[in-house]
């Protein structure tokens, strides 16, 4: 890596699927996993996205056609967006504008691959964590700037997200189920 490079996502795949990249400034591109060829693991990879001055990949994702696209701004916004408005590009353009980030949004801090039955956990600098259904967060089109997921302070910022998938709170409901009450 180079200095200041770090890895932000790792996903498992069978070769054939579509990557979706997400940047903090709101711009996104989707192309073909087979136009990223293999290499050995000193190489410096390929380029995945064109980026304007000052902005940085923030987030990884597998395209898939039957889920939506959830960002999340550092100021706490967020939406979700259907995967099938991201046109399949070559890699290594500019991307298509995802997100419409502003001085009340703030940067995109993350993005994450959900479905309706899905929930996510967000937390902030101050330690706070949330935790939301997705299917209560608006599905938007991609050049809008979403709704308030978690309320922040003047110096509060959301650092992280976490998608819980819907087999995880199964089987946590299922272990309360069958645990001995006291």
């Amino acid at each position: 890596l180079k200095p200041n490079d770090e890895i932000i996502s790792v996903k498992l795949t069978d070769g054939n699927q579509r990557i979706t990249v997400v940047s903090q400034n709101g711009y996104a591109i989707t192309f073909e996993e087979s136009d990223v060829r293999s290499m050995g693991r000193t190489a410096a990879g390929v380029k995945a996205i064109s980026l304007r001055d000052g902005d940085i990949v923030v987030s990884m994702e597998i395209y898939d056609k039957d889920s939506d696209l959830l960002i999340v701004s550092d100021n706490g916004f967020g939406k979700r967006t259907s995967f099938t408005n991201y046109s399949v590009q070559g890699r290594g353009g500019k991307g298509l504008k995802t997100y419409k980030v502003t001085k009340k949004t703030g940067k995109i801090i993350g993005a994450k691959t959900v479905k309706d039955n899905d929930e996510i956990m967000l937390i902030n600098n101050s330690g706070v964590i949330i935790r939301l259904e997705v299917n209560n967060i608006s599905r938007l089109s991609r050049n809008t700037s979403g709704v308030t997921l978690m309320k922040t302070k003047k110096d509060e910022k959301i650092l992280s997200i976490a998608k819980i998938n819907s087999n995880d709170s199964d089987e946590e409901e299922n272990e309360d189920a069958n645990s001995p009450q006291k």
